[in-house]
């Protein structure tokens, strides 16, 4: 009776991979395996088998979960008619309410059935006493066992804690429940008496901001937290993710947040290959809509690099919400674990990011200063240009306030921070961070996001002569004009290399740098173009277009 129960209340099953090799077992800490019994699956098919009353049982409550999501984003719009037509009334709730109730306990019978279908089923019988086992005993043995199985991630067992690291329960600046550290943005109106009248008066924009925000906001910035379209894409990211498992030696693990949120990760180790960029480990931040399972992270591993993918907060496995603050406290619990449980020190790790996961990489790098470099690839400088881009120009007040108050996505502010090698990497058709037009390059934020970061690191250098001849460069639209500008300017690499070397050499790394000060106006726009064409990369492609594995090179420093 216990196991019927265990198989009413488990999770879904999705695949059953095929059986893998011992060696592939994480042995970070050495522990006692239990006596569970090994999952014949060398004689089962890879994918999972349910029973016909399973099947069928699991039809129903998928549907009626899509109904409930639909329901769930229209009900402004269904109340609001119902209150119209006057069905909001006593006498025509009581019935409603009796309907729904009958139909909770029809779907909880669906559900028993669906339990008692899993219960005649022993691939599931065996998955649920693997399940049960590893979480009254983690051992490496159980999590081996386990990671053979493809399942609801609701019910995976919880790998490692924000508070893990012992360096972590003895400081006191460390992250707390609330969240890791963010930039704030600074006040609207500076200089303003911040009075209980101006406070007042301030409320009703403030709610409209959080309303906004909370509802089409985030949902417009995150669409891949939108249930519905995880449900569509649920084969292929089960698919993608299987070829991680069984084709790149992935081991999954659910990292717990200092917000409570549950990170869903997926590792690939090339530690132990001949290539010696496997000793590196990549740190991949995902795009609005992408996922680890088929998104960025497969353009270091075709490059041979350790590899770490995970799911921003509401993603496929992932708990929350992702806001700027639950997008950080992940990213935070992220590096820890690659720090503390992988075993790589901050200067094997490279931070790459595609897209809006520039926000997360730009944080984990004025975080973790010593982290080996950050490349950001289609990403921009700040999002209110680009909220501003796709909504009503009468709205531009609501927009802006309610972008610095909730979404605040300040890339270059957070890139700035940061001392190490960066690269960006702008597509040269970009149709999504451009803010007119895809085919005008100039209006590209990664443009925005280049200049920001270069005249932080060299302001004498990014004076108006540098800063309009690197302007002039970001308007090329070809190689061969990029080129012809380069050359009219007769840049000396070698004479770039020299000045820079020897100011490091007498002032240290530290940025800002105040190289060329004393520098006439054609050594100003040689060394701008030369720090230009090192710290930015183009690829001739669409926003979504994959990055090439040729195209992931490692960030310039002298």
């Amino acid at each position: 009776m216990a196991k019927l129960l265990s198989c009413v209340l488990g999770p879904r099953l999705y695949k059953i991979y095929r059986e893998r090799d011992s060696e592939r077992a994480p042995s970070s800490v050495p522990e006692t395996p239990t006596s569970v019994t090994n999952p014949p699956t060398s004689s089962w098919d890879t994918y999972y088998q349910p029973r016909a009353l399973e099947k069928h049982a699991d039809s129903i409550l998928a549907l009626a979960s899509v109904f409930w999501s639909i329901s769930y984003y229209s009900s402004p719009f269904a109340f609001f008619y119902l209150y119209r037509k006057g069905y909001l009334s006593l006498s025509k709730v009581v019935p409603f309410s009796h309907y729904a109730g009958t139909l909770l306990l029809l779907l909880a019978g669906v559900a028993c059935l669906r339990g008692i279908g899993r219960w005649t089923n022993p691939q599931y019988r065996q998955f649920i006493t693997i399940l049960e086992a590893t979480h009254r005993n983690q051992s490496a043995e159980n999590k081996r066992q386990l990671a053979n199985y493809n399942f609801d991630f609701r019910s995976w067992p919880i790998d490692f804690h924000w508070e893990e690291p012992s360096s972590r329960k003895e400081s006191r600046g460390g992250p707390s429940r609330r969240g890791v550290a963010l930039l704030r943005p600074e006040p609207l109106h500076r200089g303003t008496a911040d009075t209980l009248l101006n406070r007042v008066k301030k409320l009703p924009c403030q709610i409209t901001s959080y309303l906004v925000a909370h509802t089409l906001g985030r949902r417009m910035l995150y669409p891949g937290s939108v249930y519905l379209l995880q449900k569509a894409l649920m084969p292929v990211l089960l698919q993608g993710q299987a070829r991680l498992v069984e084709e790149c030696n992935g081991r999954r693990a659910k990292l717990l947040a200092c917000d409570g949120n549950e990170i869903d990760t997926m590792f690939v180790d090339r530690r132990g290959t001949a290539e010696p960029q496997g000793q590196k480990l990549v740190i991949c931040c995902e795009g609005n809509a992408g996922f680890y399972e088929v998104g960025c992270v497969s353009t270091p591993l075709e490059a041979g690099y350790s590899v770490l993918g995970w799911n921003h907060p509401g993603f496929a496995g992932s708990t929350g919400v992702p806001f700027p603050q639950n997008e950080a406290n992940a990213m935070d619990v992220v590096v820890q674990f690659a720090i503390h449980r992988l075993g790589f020190q901050p200067q094997d790790i490279i931070i790459y990011a595609w897209s809006i996961g520039g926000f997360t990489a730009t944080w984990a790098a004025m975080s973790y200063p010593d982290v080996s470099a950050v490349i950001l690839d289609a990403s921009f400088d700040d999002l209110v240009p680009l909220a501003l881009k796709v909504m009503p120009d009468s709205w531009r007040g609501l927009v802006t306030r309610t972008v610095r108050q909730h979404l605040n996505l300040n890339n270059a502010e957070q890139l700035c921070r940061y001392q190490g090698p960066v690269l960006l990497i702008r597509r040269t058709k970009d149709e999504i961070i451009t803010t007119t037009v895809p085919e005008d390059i100039i209006s590209n934020r990664g443009n925005d996001l280049l200049l920001k970061f270069l005249q932080f690191r060299y302001p004498r250098v990014m004076a108006e002569e540098g800063l309009r001849v690197v302007r002039q460069w970001l308007e090329a639209s070809s190689q061969l004009e990029e080129a012809s500008i380069y050359s009219r300017w007769e840049v000396e690499e070698d004479w770039c290399l020299s000045v820079l070397r020897s100011y490091q050499a007498e002032h240290g790394p530290d940025f800002p740098w105040s190289v060329g000060e004393d520098m006439s106006a054609d050594g100003r726009r040689q060394l701008a173009l030369f720090l230009a064409r090192k710290h930015l990369h183009n690829f001739e492609a669409t926003h979504c277009t994959p990055l090439p594995a040729q195209n992931f090179q490692m960030p310039w420093h002298l």
